[in-house]
This record gives C-alpha cells, structure tokens and sequence, in this order.
C-alpha cells in the first residue's frame, strides 16, 4: 500500500493497525521515502528488503543469532556478511520468469550429474571464513555429494540465476554479487525484468573472468554449461 506523509500523520493510528497486515509505503511529493514495517520484537537489526530506513544503524549477528531468528520464525531470512534480510513475497512476473527459466534447466539438465533447483532452499555460503545463508531464485548444483541425510546442502552451486525486484534489487547486484564471486560459484545471472535483459557473469580466482548481456530477442548463452541457452523472447513475455 502506498500512502502520502500526510495521510499517514492524519491517520497514523489506522496504519499503525494496517502494517500488521501490510507493508505501507509513505510517499512524499510523488516519491516514495520511507517504509513503515511490522515491528519483529527485539530483532530491529533486520532490514526489510529494499528498505534503506535500517542500512546506516550497522547492527549485526552472529551465525548462532542468524539460526535462532529462524528456529523462531515462519518468516523467509538471508544473512549476508553479518546482517539479516527479510525476503519479500516475489510478485506474480517474477514468479513466471522463475517458471520459465526453471522449466528450461530441468530439461536441459535430465539424466545430468547436475541438479537445477528453486527458492526456498538455503544455501550456506562461506566468505572470509565466514558463513552466509541466501535463497537464490534458481541454482544448479553438480555436488550432490554436499546433500546432508535431513536434506540440507552445504556445497557450492555450480550456477545462481537471481531474477531483480524492486525490493532486492540493490541487495543482489551488490551483497549478493560479491558473495558468489567470493564463496566459489563458477557462474551468476542477474534476470532484469525492467529492462528485459540477463547479465552473465563468469567468476574465477574471486574475480569476474567475463561477462555477456544479452536483451530480449537474444539468446543467452552458459559459460561453463556449452550448449545451455535460453531464449529470452520465451522468457520476457
């Protein structure tokens, strides 16, 4: 829900019941400035994905504080270098470009040593000797081996496509960026629905070793997979 500055100072009581329910973003002069969250108890050192009112406060957690926030919640968590990220509820376009691309992999990679796989699966990433947990939209692993008896994976995957929203745009260009390059994933897409488009990186020795885009009437194409491609005109619909 967006609302004016104004309307929320008129009715702040009202919204107040409201953000229980829903998010409320408050816009001031046409711009949206600020968003009004549900409170999570003591747990303030968790940012609302694409809320920046939170970013400047630096408070973090540990690994063991991470578990526990999660032990405790139905809610959807990532923890990148120390600091807690709620997820957001993907939207309905987000969503069918996940489809399409996963419908893609699955095919492609039948009857292969690697597994394609979708969010929500937590992925336990280590940087600097450090443990990071993040959902990606879709990842192929080819370590099965790193699949514990209850089902958890603590390998490495192989490729991490992440699909932009509004809400975890900044996070997964730059946090998340720079963890898989970091923590030994070979290759990353960035799908960017806004302009119809798919950066592919290609990361060796914690650099980026190349990089494609490709836009909507293009085919892109996998470094380190030889012959996966996917039609983006399939894709951006």
């Amino acid at each position: 829900m967006i609302i004016s500055s104004t309307e929320v100072q008129n009715n702040f009581g009202k919204y107040l019941r409201l953000v229980n329910e829903e998010d409320i973003i408050i816009s001031r002069n046409g711009k949206k400035v600020a968003r009004l969250v549900k409170y999570f108890g003591d747990n303030d050192y968790i940012i609302c994905e694409g809320s920046s009112m939170y970013s400047h406060e630096g408070k973090k957690v540990t690994y063991d504080e991470f578990l526990k926030i999660v032990r405790e919640s139905e809610n959807r968590y990532e923890y990148i270098d120390g600091q807690v990220y709620l997820l957001a509820s993907p939207k309905f376009r987000h969503q069918m470009i996940v489809i399409k691309i996963s419908s893609r992999l699955l095919s492609w990679f039948n009857n292969s040593e690697c597994q394609p796989l979708t969010s929500p699966f937590d992925v336990t990433l280590y940087k600097d000797n450090k443990a990071n947990v993040v959902q990606p939209d879709l990842l192929v692993i080819c370590d099965q081996e790193n699949i514990e008896e209850d089902g958890s994976y603590m390998g490495i995957p192989t490729l991490v496509v992440e699909v932009l929203s509004e809400s975890s745009r900044s996070k997964d260009i730059i946090q998340k960026m720079d963890l898989y390059m970091h923590s030994g994933v070979a290759e990353y897409w960035i799908v960017n629905p806004f302009s119809e488009e798919v950066n592919i990186y290609l990361f060796k020795k914690n650099q980026v070793e190349n990089i494609l885009t490709f836009k909507k009437k293009e085919i892109a194409e996998s470094f380190v997979f030889q012959g996966l491609k996917i039609d983006l005109k399939e894709v951006f619909v």
